[in-house]
């Protein structure tokens, strides 16, 4: 246990930051799975919007990594594209 209170104040700190970067990463993974499922042109677009500014503000805030988020949103617009032709 710790013996000091700015240790205490931390570990408290750190598991709030961490239930709260889970949150945040269990909600982006859910928009992803969302939008993956998708094939309506008119929604497509402005879910993958939505959720690649989600993307890059985890990134940003460091919940997840700059090259994951830089992958997902490539795959999703992959996956928008192959949407929006066929």
């Amino acid at each position: 246990m710790a013996n000091h209170k700015s240790a205490l104040k931390r570990i408290r700190q750190s598991e709030t930051r961490r239930l709260r970067n889970r949150y945040y990463a269990k909600t982006a993974r859910n928009a992803v799975r969302r939008l993956r499922a998708m094939n309506d042109k008119e929604q497509i677009t402005a879910a993958f919007n939505k959720v690649s500014s989600m993307l890059e503000r985890l990134a940003s805030k460091g919940v997840i990594s700059k090259n994951k988020a830089a992958n997902l949103k490539s795959k999703l617009a992959k996956h928008v594209n192959k949407v929006m032709v066929g």
